[in-house]
């Protein structure tokens, strides 16, 4: 390593940092102090508001210096210290320069998940990206009030760490609609429609303690409680206690958890055979409040929605498309990772061969109506790669009234569930796919349906001759579809 010219082993250099978020700030005086040459274990970091450390020898200032052109910084690491950058540990600061420092050496150091400097960043990093997730879940907007025809919120928050100012674009870009402000104890956030804008804390008595939509949280929240899925140490790692008293919903809990053993009984209770008879369930309720009069003011409503299932889920909600009065509409799974990266439905691989099968049925995709069962897509990250991750029950359940209330809406003739998920989704059970697959299932009111698979298993048989097999089952199925439906059109004729 060359880090510079050398300097006094036993000189110690205090940087005072503008505020808790100066990652700017701590950029600038890393690079001066790693260019100089001063170890890690000369600087001590401060922001305003902290106690001066005890120092029988009076702190210098950093030394003014050119900086060199050859010092290099990973900037996977850089982005990494950036995010751990926004914790509460009081000595994230140290962490994040002894990385600096150590990666001159040795520039892959962040690939050593052993390593424990690197072992301390990920975990802190893992922290900040769980608190922003628990804020982008668990923020409940009251209504105070309307001004010029936008409606204006409210909001009281209390993050863990210091991430207000970074979730300030998420909710810019999900609520950009209306008017609002979100107070923390430590900056408020704000947006007017045209401009975001920073502010000091509050105190939560500055946020009104209820409006006319905590009853719809409430009614929605017990219309689509399971208690046949209730597992409560789950539940409360994924909503934790203390967002509770933020929650309107958070006051139905204990009562919903005491019946969930009679309700789970009954439920068992009055199951049907599915050798004798489909099992349909019921539809989900309506969440207690007006029923959207089209898909427009539907998707409206669930970008207001910034929670996301769980923190594995992207943050972009991706709309079904097509035509709103579609004869034929398909239900998929999830957005795979082209369709979250280009905002459309059924555009990456599975799509491409969907489109392909369609064709192949003689039925134009731009006449039929395309969504999914989830409308965001869950994944893990693999390095650069983001690895689909099938969505479990309570996932699909999450999302289920909302495809039911594309389902009224777009009124079809008939739906396709393209595969596992989309039939639990349309059915609200699982059931085994080669069981029903390929048969046209009346469910009442004129709603039918057809089971089949969905185009992304086509693209897991290794065989060729395996795969064109199948696919010319899945084609089969598609025109079936398609006669079903110029049948209920020759009968209405």
């Amino acid at each position: 390593m060359n880090p510079g010219k050398s300097c006094m082993r036993d000189t110690v250099y205090e940087v005072v940092l503008s505020s808790e978020t100066d990652s700017n700030g701590w950029r600038k005086a890393a690079r001066k102090a790693c260019a100089s040459g001063i170890a890690p274990g000369q600087l001590v970091w401060r922001v305003p508001g902290q106690a001066e450390a005890l120092n029988l020898i009076p702190y210098a200032s950093l030394p003014e210096v050119a900086l060199e052109r050859t010092m290099r910084i990973n900037k996977a690491l850089l982005k990494e210290i950036d995010t751990a950058l926004l914790h509460s540990d009081p000595n994230r600061f140290d962490l994040a320069y002894r990385l600096i420092w150590r990666s001159q050496a040795e520039p892959k150091i962040h690939q050593n998940p052993a390593d424990p400097d690197v072992k301390k960043l990920y975990q802190l990093t893992k922290n900040i990206r769980r608190d922003i997730h628990k804020m982008h879940a668990f923020v409940r907007f009251r209504k105070i009030g309307e001004n010029d025809g936008r409606e204006q919120f409210v909001a009281w928050f209390e993050p863990e760490h210091h991430i207000t100012a970074a979730v300030a674009p998420f909710f810019r870009n999900r609520f950009a609609g209306m008017d609002w402000l979100i107070l923390t104890p430590e900056c408020s956030i704000g947006w007017d429609g045209k401009n975001l804008s920073y502010g000091p804390g509050g105190n939560k008595s500055d946020v009104p303690g209820e409006d006319s939509i905590e009853d719809d949280w409430r009614s929605y929240y017990a219309n689509i409680f399971n208690p046949a899925r209730v597992k409560v140490q789950a539940m409360k790692s994924e909503m934790p206690m203390k967002y509770w008293r933020n929650l309107p919903e958070a006051s139905l809990i204990p009562g919903l958890l005491k019946q969930a053993e009679t309700k789970t009984a009954r439920m068992i209770d009055q199951a049907r055979d599915p050798q004798t008879e489909f099992p349909i369930s019921a539809a989900p309720r309506s969440p207690g409040r007006v029923l959207p009069a089209s898909i427009a003011d539907l998707y409206h409503h669930l970008e207001q929605r910034a929670d996301a299932p769980s923190e594995d889920y992207s943050a972009k909600f991706i709309r079904g498309e097509g035509p709103s009065h579609a004869e034929l509409l398909f239900v998929g799974e999830q957005p795979g990772d082209q369709e979250d990266l280009k905002d459309r439905v059924f555009v990456g691989p599975a799509g491409q061969m969907l489109d392909r099968a369609l064709a192949d049925a003689n039925i134009p995709r731009q006449q039929a109506f395309l969504t999914n069962a989830v409308k965001r897509f869950k994944y893990i990250r693999r390095g650069k790669r983001r690895i689909h991750q099938t969505p479990s029950s309570a996932e699909i359940e999450y999302y289920r009234w909302w495809v039911e209330q594309e389902r009224r809406l777009v009124n079809p003739k008939l739906t396709v569930a393209l595969g596992g998920s989309a039939a639990q989704s349309l059915l609200g059970k699982k059931i085994t796919l080669s069981q029903y697959r390929g048969k046209i299932w009346d469910q009442g009111d004129n709603e039918r349906l057809l089971i089949t698979v969905h185009p992304s298993y086509l693209l897991r048989i290794p065989d060729q001759v395996g795969r064109d097999i199948e696919y010319q089952k899945f084609v089969r199925d598609l025109r079936l579809a398609k006669r079903a439906c110029e049948e209920s059109n020759s009968k209405t004729v």
